[in-house]
């Protein structure tokens, strides 16, 4: 498995350490999930812009053809 290191001021760090120890879960795997969770959530905004275009623009595109 790959590894990545980032960088946390001591302020974020307090955060994160604080969040994950309400959850009862280490500070990698609260990190971790953050970032699966950002990762779709990016994919998904996206998805329903593209989807948003392309409604728009489908009359347009037929006439363009």
């Amino acid at each position: 498995m790959a590894a990545l290191n980032l960088r946390f001021t001591e302020e974020e760090l307090d955060a994160l350490r604080e969040r994950a120890e309400a959850e009862g879960r280490s500070m990698q795997a609260f990190a971790h999930d953050a970032v699966m969770v950002a990762i779709n959530e990016h994919s998904r905004l996206y998805n329903e812009a593209a989807d948003h275009v392309l409604k728009v623009s489908a009359e347009l595109n037929r006439r363009l053809a």
